[in-house]
């Protein structure tokens, strides 16, 4: 059998990471201009790919693109983030009643250890923030519907846009905790209802702390 030869990743896909956790760590800030010229200079590479992943992060929200002046940053409004964080309660809170309905005890082990470990990040903002986004990650891959997974997942990254992380808020780290308990209190009952009850109330709360 002959070698299977790997194509490596698309150049513009390489470029749209690099914007992307840019645009995330907020070297590109909200509302700023995307200087084409200057970052295809920096990249050593042409406009092109260049162009093709700014649609890329255009169709997943971070970029707009504006008539005649180029591409910017998205900012994100007051309604925008009530909006994302309306879809994501709705998303999320319905993948958290399937997965009580339906978690086998190997699954509920693997979500109470990333719980486990959460608890132990809350000394470190950045650790809590990583290991929050991998539980919610891991609660919807066991709720098992990709087209959810998806529409989380763009939702997401329009959600890192917000300059101010719910996260930040003092105190917030604590109550996201407490929240967390609770999910997983509903979880290990087994409990649809108060497993969804539980996954709003987070997103309510959390919502509250980032405006």
């Amino acid at each position: 059998m002959s070698a299977v030869t790997l194509t490596p990743r698309a150049l513009y896909e390489q470029v749209a990471e690099q914007l992307r956790q840019r645009i995330f760590q907020h070297e590109l800030e909200p509302g700023s201009w995307i200087d084409e010229l200057k970052i295809a200079e920096e990249f050593g590479i042409s406009r092109t790919p260049l162009r093709e992943a700014i649609k890329v992060l255009a169709a997943e929200g971070l970029v707009t693109m504006k008539v005649r002046r180029g591409a910017y940053v998205t900012e994100m409004s007051d309604k925008d983030l009530r909006d994302v964080y309306h879809l994501l309660s709705l998303l999320e809170s319905d993948a958290a009643a399937v997965v009580a309905a339906h978690v086998s005890d190997a699954q509920l082990q693997s979500l109470q250890a990333l719980h486990d470990e959460l608890e132990r990040s809350t000394h470190e903002r950045d650790q809590y923030f990583a290991v929050n986004e991998r539980f919610h990650m891991l609660l919807l891959a066991l709720a098992d519907n990709r087209w959810r997974d998806q529409m989380v997942a763009d939702l997401r990254k329009v959600m890192k846009l917000n300059r101010h992380n719910s996260l930040l808020k003092q105190g917030r780290i604590e109550e996201s905790l407490q929240e967390h308990r609770a999910i997983m209190a509903a979880l290990r009952a087994r409990d649809a209802a108060k497993a969804m009850r539980s996954m709003q109330l987070h997103f309510s709360n959390g919502l509250q702390a980032a405006g």
